[in-house]
């Protein structure tokens, strides 16, 4: 079997407004919560700048899972506006959510955060990421936290 075919396309930090979450509750599905990304940097070899807004939809399951889905819209640093969605999975030790709420900094051996993403931009200077699948992995410092995105290659038809 073949590895993946991949390159690294970001690093993406975030500022969360976590105190300013609004608390959906407990529903069917989990405890539902909508945190607001208030700012952010991107960097890479091919595309960097800003991150003006966003949310995280969260979906909390217990003390130690949640599904995240992240929607941004990103300013490159020639003015290119970008919109990110991705959507993802933090798995940590039991009590690694509580700790995250109060904003502590988890273990780097303690949780995993993988993400998966999409791009959308209309400027013809960066809309080769309309094709482009990301995967990424995750670290929080606190209630921030900072991605490796990187680019599957597409398969070989």
């Amino acid at each position: 079997m073949e590895a993946l075919s991949h390159r690294h396309l970001l690093t993406l930090k975030l500022t969360v407004d976590a105190p300013g979450a609004a608390i959906i509750g407990s529903t069917g599905s989990g405890l539902r919560s909508i945190v607001p990304v208030v700012s952010g940097t991107f960097a890479g070899e091919r595309l960097s700048g800003r991150v003006l807004h966003g949310a995280d939809w969260v979906l909390a399951h217990g003390d130690s899972r949640m599904e995240i889905d992240v929607r941004l819209i990103m300013e490159t640093g020639d003015g290119a506006k970008i919109y990110l969605t991705y959507q993802g999975e933090f798995r940590g030790e039991p009590g690694a959510l509580p700790a995250l709420a109060r904003g502590e900094v988890l273990a780097d051996d303690s949780y995993s955060l993988s993400t998966r993403a999409r791009f959308e931009c209309g400027d013809k200077r960066y809309s080769w990421l309309n094709d482009v699948h990301a995967v990424g992995t995750g670290t929080q410092s606190g209630f921030n936290p900072t991605y490796q995105l990187f680019e599957i290659a597409p398969l070989a038809k």
